[in-house]
């Protein structure tokens, strides 16, 4: 009987924090069901590290160096596809601003995405083909570049965004 004890104090040992004082149920045994959660609360991490600041600084560099908005300026009404990834764009910016603006802030819905299941999976796909749609639009400016340099702005646009809130 001593070897099972012992390997029930071990159990518990393991099982529960030692400031948690937990009751054993009839057998003596007493689960993991019966344990109270230690939350900890987590320190919120700083808007402005060194990860978006080297995106937002990438991003300014590459918009210098390559010319982007002259190559966009030349090269929008010449380009359907162009266009066409711009009117993706503004769906999917649309989509956005309505599941933030409208249903999360006006309404009140934190938990839009259960409430519309179908927003956000067609939200990402208007994006990506937003994406292929300008890297075919400028693909004869940069060539080979033309992948790297629009997921540089995009990731200095979106940690942009994120220090903003």
């Amino acid at each position: 009987m001593d070897a099972l004890q012992a390997r029930e104090r071990l159990r518990r040992r393991y099982l529960f924090p030692r400031d948690v004082e937990v009751q054993p149920d009839r057998e003596g045994y007493a689960g993991p069901e019966t344990s109270t959660p230690v939350e900890k609360k987590e320190k919120p991490l700083p808007r402005l590290n060194i990860h978006s600041g080297f995106w937002i600084l990438a991003s300014i560099a590459v918009t210098y160096y390559v010319d982007f908005f002259q190559a966009v300026k030349e090269n929008f009404h010449t380009n359907s596809w162009f266009l066409f990834g711009g009117a993706l764009l503004l769906v999917s910016l649309s989509i956005a601003f309505y599941c933030i603006v409208y249903l999360e802030w006006y309404c009140g819905i934190e938990d839009y995405d259960i409430k519309y299941p179908t927003l956000i999976p067609i939200t990402t796909a208007t994006f990506i083909v937003a994406g292929i749609c300008f890297n075919v639009a400028l693909w004869h400016v940069w060539s080979f570049f033309t992948p790297l340099l629009l997921f540089t702005q995009f990731m200095g646009v979106v940690m942009l965004i994120s220090l903003l809130g």
